[in-house]
């Protein structure tokens, strides 16, 4: 743990606005959507609605 002490720039920033651009680009090319109706299917399956 001493790494996120001593480094002078916050590595964890670089890494969490990777994934903001990554979700951004996924989301542009619809799979949010893709991903929504998948994760839907699987919660009613398993509550058994479906």
């Amino acid at each position: 743990m001493r790494f996120w002490k001593n480094s002078k720039q916050a590595a964890w920033l670089w890494g969490i606005l990777a994934g903001i651009v990554f979700l951004g680009i996924g989301v542009a090319e619809g799979q949010f959507a893709v991903i929504w109706r998948k994760a839907t299917m699987i919660c009613m399956e398993c509550i058994g609605i479906g």
